[in-house]
């Protein structure tokens, strides 16, 4: 089963970029120069929301590297003893709606301390896997059709994460503990 799998994922990326081509080919799409006009358009996108991931990026780096995250995870420590989450996985509770790169960062960080096998290596995946970058999408894709007005899309996701975290803590303590 495992050399079916690996066989199957060598060939993925390849036998579905072949089938694109010859989809096209037999519909007779100019293939290469809807490419470029993608090319294009992805292009103009990415310079439209660069000034949003640049003030996201610079607003995460600030709050971590201000000391403003160890202030706030000292203040929590009550609540988090009494709600037995670990202050450990506090950051990529917090960081996970900010970025991707920053939460799978310390994900990565507590799986290499703690092992993947450990009850903070499993809650540090599963929440990782049951949160999403709530603010980086709405500031992308938001911002790439642009639209202003994303109170309520913010408040849905940042409960759903907030689910996320919480359901993780559940489930894993409830299968692993």
């Amino acid at each position: 089963m495992y050399q079916w799998v690996s066989l199957l994922s060598l060939w993925a990326i390849p036998g579905t970029i072949a089938f694109v081509l010859l989809y096209g080919w037999q519909k007779q799409v100019p293939v290469y120069e809807t490419f470029v006009d993608g090319a294009k358009g992805g292009l103009t996108t990415t310079i439209r929301i660069l000034p949003h991931l640049i003030a996201m990026m610079v607003a995460v780096s600030m709050f971590r590297e201000s000391g403003a995250l160890d202030l706030l995870l000292r203040a929590l420590k009550p609540l988090l003893d009494l709600l037995h989450f670990p202050e450990e996985l506090v950051p990529l509770a917090l960081l996970r709606p900010l970025t991707g790169t920053g939460s799978l960062a310390i994900a990565t960080d507590l799986i290499a301390q703690y092992g993947p096998d450990s009850f903070l290596g499993r809650l540090a995946a599963t929440m990782q896997g049951s949160t999403d970058t709530t603010l980086y999408v709405l500031t992308v894709y938001f911002g790439a059709v642009g639209i202003r007005n994303s109170a309520y899309a913010l408040k849905v996701g940042l409960w759903s994460d907030l689910a996320g975290v919480i359901f993780s803590l559940l489930i894993v303590s409830y299968i692993f503990a």
